[in-house]
């Protein structure tokens, strides 16, 4: 078995509470080479990593995270809805991630949640705090807003993006192109052997979501993506280390 990126979908999120430091730190433990994080922006332009627009699930608080100052959001409680030892677990600034992963071998994968709430300005702001910490290298940009992709890719072409999508499209490779995308992020089901082929034969990476059953990996895995993104990065180490043996 070829190896493949262990991309952890909003850290370890089966056993932490999805999108906080401790998920992130775990997933490493865990084996995985690749986290996913969603990015939003608050009322003061300070980009954080939650999944939802609005609060409720993930804090118990009222309201959306873009009416919200960092500091605000830096207060609210955001592990405790998972399991009450992770009380003390925040909603993330971005550059706290960036910490983390500075200096280690871990692709990054940043989706822009931007598709209800129109962020004015997010894409400029995303791609000058990746260049302030000098991790173009290290980061691919992804979104199902594919018009954003296109203008982070005209701001900077260094850094590589990565189109989203929920439903079977037709040639996505040629789209892919076109967008100037590196890779697709499609749904586990919108996935073929045939245009898994025909990607990487334009130069484009498959990386398809969310994948937690070891039979769906490995179906993933024989199709040849080169990545999957993953609740449970460490079912995934340990069916490829045991294929690699």
């Amino acid at each position: 078995m070829k190896k493949i990126e262990i991309i952890a979908h909003r850290g370890a999120s089966a056993v932490c509470p999805e999108n906080t430091m401790a998920a992130f730190e775990r997933c490493l433990e865990q084996g995985a080479t690749g986290i996913e994080t969603d990015v939003q922006m608050t009322s003061d332009g300070r980009l954080v990593l939650i999944h939802d627009e609005t609060l409720t699930r993930t804090t118990g608080a009222e309201g959306w995270v873009k009416d919200k100052t960092y500091e605000e959001l830096r207060e609210l409680d955001a592990g405790s809805w998972f399991n009450t030892e992770f009380a003390a677990e925040c909603i993330p600034a971005l550059e706290q991630l960036f910490g983390l992963i500075r200096g280690k071998n871990i692709l990054l994968n940043l989706e822009l949640k931007n598709g209800i709430v129109s962020y004015k300005g997010m894409e400029e702001k995303i791609v000058q705090v990746i260049r302030d910490w000098d991790l173009e290298q290290q980061v691919i940009l992804s979104s199902f807003n594919h018009a954003s992709l296109v203008r982070c890719k005209r701001l900077a072409p260094e850094i590589q993006t990565a189109l989203l999508y929920m439903e079977k499209l037709y040639r996505p490779y040629d789209y892919a192109v076109k967008l100037e995308a590196s890779a697709l992020h499609p749904y586990k089901f919108a996935v073929t052997r045939e245009e898994v082929a025909a990607s990487i034969a334009q130069g484009v990476a498959t990386h398809p979501f969310t994948v937690n059953d070891p039979e769906e990996m490995k179906a993933m895995i024989e199709m040849g993506v080169q990545g999957i993104i993953t609740d449970v990065p460490d079912v995934l180490a340990a069916l490829t280390a045991a294929h690699t043996r």
